[in-house]
């Protein structure tokens, strides 16, 4: 073989593996902003670069795949829609303790479901894996709340914060079947 055919097979091999890797990239950003929706782009925009927010993605599936989430059995899901309805009524007297309570009970939904809930950033990480698409709502529900406890809140403020609370709290109700059927959709 002579050395021009040997140069050229070198030069199509290091394209096919540059294209390869190019496509494998691409893939991947693909997959995870497909899994992570909005949470990806606030990502990549709080991130320094691009590459550096999709390791931090990719690191977050790592921990979530850690975490021994739980399916909540029957009485446990009627026991906290019992609970969350109480809390609604509740906001006609008191609107900012129905919130506290509101987010209270959320915290507690979360634990029972296998999520840890020390800081709300680890939270907001954690829940952004299978809840992406309601974490903003987390997210809004929080800062109102935070700024209740400072008296910055008005009642419309609050009433926000309860639909808020509640869009997270119908998605953490539901059932682990139906995520898992979403994330097989995901990767077909």
């Amino acid at each position: 073989m002579s050395t021009g055919a040997i140069i050229g097979i070198v030069v199509v091999l290091v394209v096919l593996a540059v294209i390869a890797v190019l496509l494998n990239r691409y893939l991947q950003r693909k997959r995870l902003q497909d899994r992570f929706g909005p949470e990806y782009d606030r990502t990549v925009q709080g991130s320094e670069n691009r590459t550096a927010a999709e390791r931090e993605l990719v690191e977050r599936q790592k921990k979530h795949a850690e975490l021994e989430l739980r399916e909540l059995s029957p009485q446990s899901r009627e026991s906290y829609g019992r609970h969350w309805a109480r809390i609604q009524e509740q906001f006609v007297d008191t609107p900012a303790g129905a919130v506290a309570e509101a987010d209270v009970l959320v915290t507690d939904l979360m634990s029972e479901r296998g999520y840890p809930t020390g800081s709300y950033e680890k939270q907001a990480e954690l829940l952004s894996v299978e809840h992406s698409r309601t974490l903003e709502h987390y997210r809004s529900a929080h800062e109102i709340s935070q700024r209740d406890q400072s008296g910055d809140a008005t009642t419309e403020d609050l009433r926000n914060a309860m639909v808020h609370y509640r869009t997270l709290f119908q998605d953490l109700l539901g059932s682990t079947d139906d995520r898992a059927h979403d994330d097989r959709a995901h990767k077909a």
